[in-house]
């Protein structure tokens, strides 16, 4: 079984900072890309972040230069670095990882529980 999970949102005020991280935990043989997504009420999952397993990265227009997606493969960690934050990022949050359980079997993607992002003053 393969979980992940977030930590790290909160309420912020306007131009701050906030670091997200996610783990992933459980019978994993490899992990492939991880990201990022966001979600308000009514709307649909966005991507914000994603970052291959050679690091390689990309960004949603709206966050590039702003946030920074970053992963440590040994802890099987994944980040988000959010600076300048604007009432617009304001979102539930979502890891998100293509995890190999096994040399045999396919990836499959996973997803955490979100963690909420609040940008206000």
């Amino acid at each position: 079984q393969v979980q992940l999970v977030e930590s790290g949102g909160g309420l912020v005020q306007p131009g701050g900072s906030l670091r997200l991280s996610c783990a992933a935990s459980g019978r994993i043989f490899s992990i492939n890309g991880m990201g990022w997504y966001r979600q308000t009420p009514g709307k649909q999952r966005e991507l914000v972040a994603a970052i291959a397993s050679d690091g390689k990265t990309n960004y949603v227009a709206s966050v590039k230069g702003r946030f920074t997606i970053s992963r440590d493969n040994a802890k099987k960690l994944v980040y988000l670095q959010m600076n300048s934050l604007e009432p617009e990022d304001t979102a539930v949050y979502y890891c998100n990882a293509e995890i190999k359980t096994s040399i045999a079997l396919p990836a499959f993607t996973y997803w955490g529980q979100g963690t909420q992002v609040t940008v206000s003053s």
